[in-house]
């Protein structure tokens, strides 16, 4: 399968699909894209179910119900730490220990649009309690910033002790030698990035076998090498590894249904708007 690539955020992503679709245009095969794009796609009938016969390899907190999307790869938030400004023995463990006063004043940083960590947390936790700790976490004056990748290197070069961000991107800067680390906090906050099939695709063969092909176990693989954390039940890697034994909470495109409502408060919370 010839492919071409258009890559972006999942801002200017969703607003370029459905600016394409509103003029008639219809450019794209396959999506693969976050979970709050789910809901805009499905809404104006932008995608259609698809069920691979590689679905069977996945768990089924990794496929959508009709099968209208199906986990690509995933984001796991963990406790980033700088082991040059931080020993072992005084990492903080938990999310409450992320509230000691040690930890005050621009010791942690944090992603401006991490709300999948307010929706996982409500999942667990119940939204009261999610949000008084997120508003306690908020009283230790973290340093609020977009940018997972950016956040990483700050942190590997002395910026910041601490940060939350995805596992993938600590393990990308850790292999290469730079001083850091990441601890899971129970329970573990992970973002599903689905796969989805273009309703109206000029190419719906080829986005098939491009599907089939990316969920494969080769498929899964290529995913591991690029330091992302496949999807598939039957492909580790050093994330997943690490993860066993503690909790994990799926945030699959399903939960994004008050999406607006958990931006806005996660906005007020930090103050980011």
């Amino acid at each position: 399968v010839k492919t071409e690539l258009f890559r972006a955020g999942r801002g200017p992503l969703l607003n370029k699909v459905l600016a394409e679709a509103l003029a008639g245009r219809h450019a794209w095969d396959v999506l693969s894209g976050s979970g709050e794009m789910y809901a805009p796609l499905m809404e104006r009938k932008l995608v259609v179910p698809y069920r691979s016969p590689e679905s069977k390899a996945y768990d089924g907190s990794m496929i959508g119900r009709d099968g209208e999307w199906i986990a690509y790869h995933t984001n796991s938030y963990v406790l980033g730490v700088n082991t040059h400004l931080v020993k072992s023995e005084q990492a903080p463990r938990s999310y409450e220990a992320l509230l000691d006063a040690k930890w005050k004043d621009g010791k942690i940083s944090l992603d401006s649009d991490a709300y999948p960590v307010l929706i996982g947390l409500s999942q667990a936790w119940g939204k009261e309690k999610a949000v008084n700790y997120l508003k306690r976490l908020a009283a230790q004056n973290p340093v609020v910033k977009r940018g997972n990748d950016e956040r990483v290197q700050l942190t590997a070069a002395g910026e910041y002790p601490l940060l939350i961000a995805y596992a993938s991107g600590i393990t990308r800067v850790a292999q290469k030698g730079a001083p850091i680390e990441w601890l899971p906090l129970d329970p573990v906050v992970v973002q599903v990035n689905p796969l989805q099939v273009a309703a109206r695709a000029p190419h719906p063969n080829a986005a098939r076998l491009f599907t089939d092909f990316a969920l494969s176990k080769d498929g899964q693989e290529m995913v591991r090498s690029g330091f992302r954390e496949p999807a598939r039940s039957d492909v580790e890697s050093p994330s997943n590894a690490a993860l066993k034994g503690f909790k994990r909470v799926i945030i699959g495109p399903e939960n994004y249904r008050d999406y607006k409502e958990y931006v806005k408060l996660y906005q007020e919370i930090f103050r980011t708007r």
